[in-house]
């Protein structure tokens, strides 16, 4: 928060040697690496939005707004004052104000609103941009985007719900989303028993004439307040089916979700996370009976790909504001930012951050070519690639960042913990590391052309740098090794990230970020740890493109 004239002459010291207030920043026009990525993905069409989008949620009011929304999280009102359930859950004011933000700018339905024209590479820079200020918000719009595939299977509801879905009118009123102005979709899939096995689902699903009345539990409901969710449910006949689950029944009374309890989270406070329960509820199945988890598989591609987003945007957020402070502070009569090893950390989560956009960015740019089979093949493979990847690579990055405000970076007036918070959040949503290294190698098993597209992607960087080709070469060999494969899964997904991160940036990246990556990343004996760059690299140049401005 900027404060007017702040007393730097205290009786006895004087305040010298701080950085400045940092002030509005704009997430587009501050950020090289994005704009140039979004060319390279074919979103060039969209940068007047964009940069739209970048200035409004770049404003020192809505990180405001952002610390405010977490400080003063949500609280449940399971009961009125009567004694009567209504399941309803308050937020802050500013919370409401973020989502009035997020969905006049098209964050929750960009991809379906530009279909055929790079959707998804312009819905992936928004989530990047709009998850630098806040996190929580971002939950229900990512559900919602992601939800429209799923409701394709089922063309009445597509018809009844996409017209709600596709409005830029924020309703936060709590009533039946026929009369509102605009809806969202939300999704509860996990169990106690079970968890991401959701086989083990214990909720089900009785016919009721043309609907199903379910009972049971869901042991994590994020964004409760949406108007409904896709659920999975155990039929009779057919076991897992998917179900649309709205708030309220068509007859316009209360639909039977009784909220249990709110989840009291390590960070994505503003968002409300719920245990629910269903007793008799209404539902309508979606999709075919017995092959629920098919149906909802397809929200949860494109949760993952947010998740993928959302972590690289965090990760630029940490690294501006580590050069922020670095750039500022001196110590031993240098300008952190001038130190050469302060000068090597600051390079290296710069080239992490522009790595994991580029990945996630030709990731989308997958999805908007599904009509390609070799595209289609890369987008379901690289999906959980990304996922796992940045995901993995997020905490550490942020660690880091925070590292290099010292004690300033752990004290709740900075934005620090709460990214730091929030870091770990996108490795357990939609699957954690060792269900994407599965889903990874169901795709291999089940796919033919899922390695082979990961493969001409991969071939089309040959010969750009040795590290590079030996890595492509390696790659090739761990995936043809299928003795105790299941157990690698983890090292082929993170070898995949890497050879695809390489050939990204040295096909169609800057040259000195490039070389930079391919050799640390891709060296031999590599550590991970920041701040570990080998010599001979321009470092300079690497820091100047991740500054803003």
């Amino acid at each position: 928060m900027k404060l007017r004239d702040p007393i730097a002459q205290l009786p006895t010291h004087e305040v010298v040697n701080t950085p400045p207030y940092m002030g509005d920043q704009d997430l587009w026009q501050d950020d090289h690496a994005l704009r140039h990525w979004i060319n390279v993905h074919g979103g060039k069409g969209h940068s007047e939005h964009l940069a739209h989008v970048g200035r409004l949620t770049g404003l020192n009011d809505t990180f405001e707004k952002a610390d405010q929304a977490n400080r003063q999280g949500p609280e449940l009102r399971a009961y009125d004052r009567y004694g009567m359930r209504i399941n309803a859950v308050e937020f802050h004011p500013a919370y409401h104000d973020l989502m009035d933000l997020a969905i006049s700018n098209k964050v929750h339905n960009f991809a379906w609103a530009n279909e055929g024209n790079a959707g998804h590479v312009g819905q992936s820079a928004l989530t990047y941009m709009f998850c630098q200020p806040e996190g929580g918000v971002m939950c229900p719009m990512a559900m919602t985007y992601s939800v429209v595939p799923s409701l394709r299977l089922a063309p009445s509801l597509e018809r009844e719900w996409m017209p709600r879905l596709m409005s830029t009118k924020y309703d936060r009123r709590d009533i039946p989303a026929e009369e509102k102005t605009s809806a969202m979709i939300g999704m509860f899939m996990t169990e106690k028993q079970g968890g991401s096995d959701v086989r083990t689902n214990s909720t089900v699903a009785v016919a009721d004439g043309d609907s199903y009345l379910l009972t049971g539990h869901k042991f994590f409901c994020s964004a409760p307040m949406c108007d409904a969710f896709l659920v999975l449910a155990n039929t009779d006949s057919s076991g897992i089916s998917c179900f649309l689950v709205p708030r309220w029944r068509p007859n316009g009374t209360r639909n039977n979700l009784f909220i249990q309890r709110m989840k009291d989270k390590l960070g994505n406070k503003s968002n409300a996370s719920t245990e629910m329960e269903f007793q008799d509820t209404y539902g309508v199945m979606v999709g075919e009976e017995g092959r629920g988890i098919r149906t909802i598989i397809e929200m949860v591609t494109g949760n993952r790909l947010y998740c993928a987003m959302s972590s690289a945007g965090i990760m630029r957020q940490a690294l501006v504001q580590a050069l922020h402070h670095t750039t500022h502070r001196s110590a031993f009569q240098k300008r952190l930012i001038q130190q050469p090893l302060m000068q090597n950390v600051l390079a290296d989560m710069a080239v992490e951050v522009e790595a994991a956009l580029a990945l996630g960015l030709r990731v989308a740019r997958a999805m908007d070519n599904v009509d390609d089979p070799g595209e289609a093949a890369l987008a379901r493979i690289g999906t959980a690639v990304a996922k796992y990847w940045n995901t993995k690579r997020c905490p550490s990055l942020v660690a880091e960042a925070l590292e290099c405000h010292g004690g300033l970076g752990y004290v709740e007036e900075s934005i620090m913990p709460r990214l730091y918070r929030e870091a770990p959040l996108n490795s357990i949503w939609e699957g954690s590391g060792n269900v994407m290294g599965l889903d990874v190698m169901r795709a291999m098993a089940r796919e033919a052309e899922a390695i082979p597209a990961v493969m001409t992607e991969l071939e089309k960087a040959r010969g750009n740098h040795p590290n590079l080709d030996r890595a492509i070469d390696d790659l090739r060999d761990e995936v043809t090794d299928l003795d105790g494969l299941e157990g690698r899964m983890r090292t082929v997904t993170e070898m995949m990230a890497l050879t695809l991160q390489g050939a990204l940036l040295t096909n169609q990246g800057d040259s000195v970020v490039a070389d930079a990556f391919c050799a640390s990343r891709l060296a031999p004996r590599y550590r991970g740890a920041f701040g570990t760059l080998p010599k001979g690299l321009d470092l300079d140049t690497v820091i100047s493109r991740a500054l803003p401005g």
